[in-house]
């Protein structure tokens, strides 16, 4: 049992998905529209939910000059497991060969515009190299997390040994692709005192609830309410600096109907570089439109708190005394942000970045000023990264010795702090705030318990957060010590009829030996509310998602993925000074998590070998013994054959990694060269095709 990894010929995954009887059903009719009635109960009423009650889906070849087909390459440019980004007319598509068959998806991820191309084929789905999220190369279908969309599936034939494909302009422009949902057939009246399902929360987890409750056939009511002031919206945007040209922004403003974002008129030139920053406003964050939630009968309750939950007579209490009856109940209070215990804790300018206002307060205050980040955590570094620009000056508090200590160990944790000092922040660690002076009623000081003094006008403080369970503690709902929602696999709590998701739940990670752990992630969460919502409806659905994260500071992206909490040991292979790296962490004999900066798609690749459920071994990713080095491509001996047998070159070392100079060891080659996420995207002659041209659909 020496994990995927240890023998010397290529690994061949042969993991095959089956569904079960009722979800082939499920899915035959989503794709057919045909099928009987689903039945759910609501309030005491059985609902029916039927076809004709979806909104209608807009065809994807609405007029036969929105149409595009070209011969794009021959079917032996491409191998099974391969996949290539091939010019169609007006944009690109996404070929992919598996099993001997072809495939036309969107090239880009919807979720930030990643370049798939770049990413993991394995199992039929395509994994993001950005951030996770997968697609089914089939259907196009979102099957894992982050996001929301699904991708386009484009017509494929084979003529005359050559491969065509057949799209629409307005898909190839959009490169995203809104699933078909029912419809509410019981909308309330004014508030009416009643709803089938009730969201506590408008966070990922509660969003992806609803609309996965919607795109199962759900149609009778759901209310989704929330402490914000805004539709539900993008959180990590917030602090995470970064801006794609590419990037599909869902919020279209009030002039942009959701029959034109459903059915694509609206194109990536139209929507714009969205800024993900301090500087974003509200409605470049929302996840959604405010037509979607209209069009889809998801109600939105704003500034809404919940202060009692009575299961006995499924039954909650907000603060204004409305109160609301549920048949199910999804609890996603998420967290709240940890505050500053010291003297002057309550000066003017002291933030903790919960909201957009908090956001754009920290940036309009910190132009040309003195910032203080307490905090080296994720939050507060890339806060700290977001402000050198914009701040006279950037200090950093932090109680450990560098930043993401326990999280990415030391050696990592100093190549990353090392890259903020080269950018004018200056680190104050193994230290905390004592006081918090003001001069008239704001922040001047910020004074430390080595008794140092640092010039402050604005302080965002990112030192943790805690449970936002407050309200649940006379429930009955069960709360940990910590007060975290202890829920199952299905996401169920002690309270039947009653689940819980993201940042406040702790759950059994499926492949950590179903260890209860909490993870606030924001893909976590998305998966997390699909669980619930499917097992709202019965269906025995289980969380088994791999954990995956991301953070961008200075222009560079950290990926993560799995779970290290307690890991022992960090394998680094790359050039740390560089910041080219892949850290493997290990506990005992097991790899648990990996982390990289400009090396992907490794982490992806990490990510479906532990989705797969196969175990990554601690010695297939050190350096071989006895060496003192790690092992070169020039040492390998005899090259390693392809996919169709022929011997690999230095080209397949150099194709995996962005730097040939890159040292490997022989293990560590081994994955990346041998396992069957390898993707080789190879050159196609294109010489006797001519450029694509639009051809009127039949």
């Amino acid at each position: 049992m020496g994990g995927c990894f240890s023998k010397p010929k290529p690994v061949e995954l042969k993991i095959e998905v089956v569904l079960p009887e009722k979800e082939r059903g499920k899915e035959e009719l989503s794709a057919s529209g045909k099928g009987s009635p689903r039945a759910y109960q609501g309030n005491g009423t059985a609902r029916h939910f039927h076809t004709e009650e979806r909104l209608p889906a807009p065809h994807p070849y609405a007029g036969t000059q929105d149409c595009v087909e070209a011969a794009v390459c021959h079917v032996k440019d491409l191998e099974n497991g391969q996949m290539r980004e091939v010019e169609l007319g007006w944009g690109k598509v996404l070929l992919v060969k598996e099993n001997g068959e072809f495939h036309a998806l969107g090239h880009k991820c919807p979720h930030y515009g990643a370049p798939l191309v770049k990413g993991v084929l394995s199992r039929g789905r395509v994994r993001c190299p950005w951030h996770g999220a997968c697609f089914n190369i089939s259907t196009g279908d979102l099957e894992d997390f982050p996001g929301l969309d699904s991708l386009h599936k484009f017509q494929v034939k084979i003529e005359k040994e050559k491969v065509y494909v057949w799209a629409s302009k307005q898909a190839l422009q959009l490169q995203r692709r809104t699933k078909v949902m029912a419809k509410c057939i019981s909308p309330s009246a004014g508030h009416s005192g009643s709803t089938n399902v009730l969201i506590v929360g408008a966070g990922a987890a509660g969003l992806v609830c609803a609309e996965t409750l919607r795109q199962e056939g759900f149609s009778d009511r759901i209310v989704l309410c929330t402490l914000d002031r805004h539709l539900p919206y993008d959180r990590p945007k917030l602090s995470k600096p970064t801006c794609d040209p590419g990037l599909a922004l869902p919020s279209l403003g009030p002039r942009a109907s959701v029959a034109k974002w459903n059915s694509g008129c609206l194109a990536l030139s139209q929507v714009g570089c969205i800024l993900q920053s301090l500087d974003a406003q509200p409605e470049q964050l929302a996840l959604r439109p405010k037509e979607f939630f209209r069009a889809y009968g998801i109600e939105v309750l704003t500034e809404a708190q919940v202060v009692t939950v009575d299961v006995r007579n499924k039954k909650v209490v907000f603060k204004d005394g409305f109160k609301l009856e549920y048949n199910k109940l999804l609890l996603a209070p998420g967290s709240s942000p940890k505050t500053l215990s010291c003297k002057g804790k309550e000066v003017e300018n002291v933030f903790t970045l919960r909201t957009p206002e908090d956001a754009n307060r920290v940036v309009r205050l910190a132009r040309g000023r003195n910032a203080v980040v307490v905090g080296a955590g994720f939050l507060g570094m890339e806060v700290a990264a977001y402000l050198t620009e914009k701040a006279h000056s950037v200090s950093v508090v932090e109680l450990e010795e560098t930043p993401f200590r326990r999280f990415l160990g030391e050696r990592v944790g100093r190549a990353l702090m090392k890259m903020f000092e080269n950018n004018r922040v200056k680190f104050y660690m193994q230290t905390e705030v004592s006081e918090l002076r003001a001069q008239e009623g704001k922040l001047k000081e910020v004074v430390l318990k080595s008794s140092k003094v640092v010039r402050a006008d604005v302080c965002v403080v990112g030192i943790g957060a805690v449970p936002a369970t407050g309200f649940l503690r006379q429930s009955g709902i069960s709360l940990d010590s910590r007060g975290f929602i202890p829920v199952n696999k299905m996401m169920q709590t002690n309270i039947p009829g009653v689940f819980a998701a993201g940042d406040a739940v702790t759950f059994p990670l499926a492949w950590r030996n179903n260890r209860k752990v909490n993870i606030p992630h924001w893909q976590m969460a998305h998966a997390q509310g699909r669980v619930a919502a499917q097992n709202m409806l019965a269906q025995e659905a289980e969380i088994s998602t791999v954990p995956y994260l991301w953070t961008a500071m200075f222009g560079k992206s950290l990926r993560y993925a799995g779970y290290g909490e307690g890991f022992d040991d960090v394998i680094i292979q790359g050039d740390l000074e560089e910041l080219k790296f892949v850290a493997f962490y290990t506990k005992g004999d097991e790899v648990i998590a990996v982390a990289s900066m400009n090396y992907d798609p490794i982490v992806s690749k990490v990510a479906e070998v532990l989705a797969s459920g196969r175990a990554i071994r601690k010695r297939e990713v050190e350096e071989p013994p006895g060496t003192g080095k790690a092992w070169r491509p020039q040492d390998r001996g005899r090259p390693q054959a392809g996919h169709n047998g022929e011997p690999r070159g230095d080209m397949m070392n150099d194709m995996v990694s962005p730097w040939p100079s890159l040292s490997l060891s022989p293990s560590k080659r081994l994955f990346l060269l041998h396992s069957k996420y390898v993707c080789p995207v190879l050159p196609v002659d294109r010489s006797e095709f001519s450029p694509p041209q639009p051809r009127a659909c039949p």
